[in-house]
């Protein structure tokens, strides 16, 4: 039996490549995807959020939704913006790397 060659034609040595190039997409894809920017708005753009990779880049806000009576209400706002930038680059995160995969579940991002 040749080096690499597995019983029933198996190739380990092509698995190990294949299983290597897909880390190193893997890879290149996590480091594009964190310097992609994500924004969400909330209120009717009174509230716009934006996420890049897992940090908020910046959150503006609309000096019309700033009430000193209804904090709450502009507290929402900021985290429904938040929340919603962060789900799409999640999102994102996970189709793009499910292309990678081809759907194999497990597997570390």
């Amino acid at each position: 039996m040749k080096p690499g060659k597995m019983p029933g034609g198996f190739n380990m040595n092509a698995l190990m490549k294949q299983a290597q190039k897909m880390q190193d997409e893997m890879a290149r894809l996590q480091a594009e995807l964190e310097t992609r920017e994500f924004v969400a708005s909330a209120g009717g753009g009174a509230v716009k959020a934006t996420v890049c990779g897992k940090v908020v880049k910046s959150l503006e806000i609309s000096p019309e939704v700033v009430d000193p009576e209804d904090i709450e209400m502009l507290t929402d706002l900021i985290l429904a913006a938040v929340n919603e930038a962060m789900t799409q680059c999640e999102e994102t995160t996970a189709r793009e790397m499910q292309k990678i995969t081809g759907g194999m579940q497990g597997l570390p991002f």
